[in-house]
């Protein structure tokens, strides 16, 4: 029995030394579900945090996409120390740099997204000795036009606006129109007592 668990707790040890029960502290942080109008510019949004102090030096970032459309996978974007664009692929000159890594943010922005760009991206992040942990997924969907949420919240951004506008027109001609009468009443009071008086060398 003792050297059963002697056995166990050996192969304990190894698996730990091996890294394979690891407690990561990376965690990373991910929209979920976007949806973009085709040929528009749209930002992947990844934050992450980890136990591990910063390391700007170590830190790395990858980006990776699988097509909804062919299933296949392949590199977005790359960041260690500096960003690394794409040389090629549907991806080329159609990826910028959006992030902070001191401000925990590896977020990129797809420019001028197309049909193709439907599928699902993964952003991981690697801060040393924290390299273990979760990996973020954004799920895009390109569409021709915006849909109907989109569109009515931009028409009540676009109308509480216009409102804000009118309201603000309101109140400045009411705050006129107060000052005139306010003006009028003080000269109304002024010319009062003028009109009373009597000429002293009228009999």
């Amino acid at each position: 029995m003792c050297v059963k668990g002697l056995c166990f707790l050996t192969v304990l040890c190894g698996l730990a030394a091996s890294g394979v029960l690891q407690v990561s502290g990376m965690r990373i942080y991910t929209a979920g579900d976007m949806e973009a109008v085709n040929g528009t510019d749209v930002r992947l949004k990844c934050t992450f945090q980890s136990t591990t102090a910063i390391n700007s030096n170590a830190i790395s970032v990858s980006w990776t996409f699988r097509s909804l459309i062919t299933g296949n996978e392949e590199t977005v974007f790359h960041y260690q120390q500096q960003p690394y664009a794409p040389l090629e692929g549907i991806f080329r000159k159609r990826v910028s740099w959006a992030g902070d890594i001191m401000g925990r943010d590896a977020s990129i922005i797809l420019q001028q997204v197309k049909f193709t760009y439907n599928g699902t991206y993964s952003c991981q992040v690697k801060n040393p000795p924290d390299v273990h942990g979760t990996v973020g997924k954004i799920r895009l969907r390109v569409v021709t036009t915006a849909s109907f949420s989109e569109l009515l919240l931009l028409a009540f951004a676009i109308g509480g606006g216009i409102a804000a506008v009118v309201i603000l027109l309101i109140i400045i001609l009411s705050c006129r129109r107060c000052k005139k009468r306010t003006e009028r009443q003080l000269e109304g009071n002024e010319e009062a007592p003028r009109k009373e008086r009597k000429d002293p060398t009228a009999w």
